[in-house]
């Protein structure tokens, strides 16, 4: 509406043209009728207002709005990413436009190329700013895409490393409770009053299991904002080792004294590590002695754990460990260092983490 009244206005200023009759009506809504189906044929919407325009000034008819369905086309057509085909169009376009002025019966002689190179660049304009724009989108879309796919893998790793916390905290927490609570129902016979200590255990072990549970289920109803519980370090290994003790397992701990500062991240995984380590030895190495050792060397932290049970030949050890096993691993891996895990050297199994903790060598 506003290109066909704007010709019509257009028309009154420009008296030696040729009057507005019923051919430049069509002509006139053409484009604007092409625009429609822009979304869908972009291409089509850019040749017909082209085509449209080039017809009408060929014939006489005034300047005027007839112009603004061209502009509306290219830039559609351009940001749908039809942009060859597009420019392509555009010179082809021109060209008519040229022809067109050439052929107008009512065109300036003196002002022809003068007035040619003006079009020339307001269609050149017109392609820039739609070309500077897509770019900007795309641009936008990409950071976004990047964006999203950073915060998906974030999401993915907190969950990831949320599931490992929980696998290494329960199982051991339920692998101590069934220890004493068979310490309990041992004992209940035939010494009863020697069984509080064992009950009294499990009580203990249960809450911190259940407060545990409750931390992760706030982590992933809340996400960032759940309160966290200060993370386990290498201060609280003696009442693992006193814990675990307490099922029977004789456990020595022989630790060099640790550096100051040493990194959160590491003082978790070697605690973590350890605390798999003896949950395994508890549950399926029948062991009676587990030793626990921890040496610091020039930036590398080595925790050892080694028992005198039945060793690797186990099957059961083999397949219930498997997932302790790769958690552990992953944990040495992810501070770039390495784990192994294989028979003692006088029988039972033993496990060795290196774990660098200078700062240029831990990852990002």
């Amino acid at each position: 509406m506003f290109q066909l009244v704007g010709s019509f206005g257009a028309a009154g200023n420009q008296p030696d043209r040729r009057s507005i009759d019923a051919l430049a009506v069509l002509l006139v809504v053409a484009g604007p009728l092409a625009l429609a189906w822009r979304d869908r044929w972009p291409l089509v919407a850019v040749a017909i207002s082209l085509g449209s325009v080039d017809v009408y000034i060929g014939l006489g008819y005034p300047y005027g709005p007839i112009f603004l369905s061209v502009v509306v086309a290219l830039y559609a057509a351009v940001q749908t990413g039809r942009r060859r085909a597009t420019w392509l169009l555009a010179a082809a376009g021109y060209a008519g436009y040229a022809v067109a002025s050439f052929v107008d019966p009512r065109a300036d002689p003196d002002q022809g190329i003068v007035h040619l190179a003006l079009v020339a660049g307001w269609l050149v304009g017109v392609l820039a700013v739609s070309e500077l724009v897509r770019i900007s989108r795309a641009n936008a879309a990409e950071r976004a895409r990047v964006q999203q796919e950073d915060d998906e893998r974030r999401r993915n790793a907190q969950r990831l490393a949320l599931a490992q916390d929980l696998h290494d905290v329960l199982a051991h927490d339920i692998s101590l409770i069934n220890v004493q609570a068979g310490v309990a129902l041992h004992l209940l016979d035939e010494h009863p009053e020697q069984a509080r200590p064992a009950l009294a255990t499990i009580k203990e072990t249960s809450r911190d299991a259940l407060h545990e549970l409750r931390a992760a289920l706030d982590v992933l109803r809340r996400g960032e904002d759940a309160p966290r519980a200060p993370a386990p370090t290498l201060a609280d290994l003696d009442a693992l080792v006193g814990a675990v003790g307490a099922g029977g397992l004789d456990v020595q701990l022989d630790r060099d004294p640790l550096p100051a500062g040493l990194p959160a991240e590491v003082q978790l995984a070697a605690f973590r590590i350890v605390q798999e380590s003896l949950t395994n030895v508890s549950r399926h190495a029948r062991a009676t002695r587990a030793a626990v050792r921890l040496r610091d060397d020039s930036g590398t932290l080595t925790v050892e754990v080694e028992d005198d049970g039945t060793g690797p030949s186990s099957t059961g050890r083999e397949a219930s460990a498997g997932m302790g096993l790769a958690g552990m691993r992953e944990r040495a891996e992810a501070l770039g260092g390495t784990l192994t895990a294989g028979p003692g050297p006088g029988g039972g199994f033993r496990i060795v983490a290196v774990l660098p903790h200078r700062t240029d060598e831990l990852l990002p």
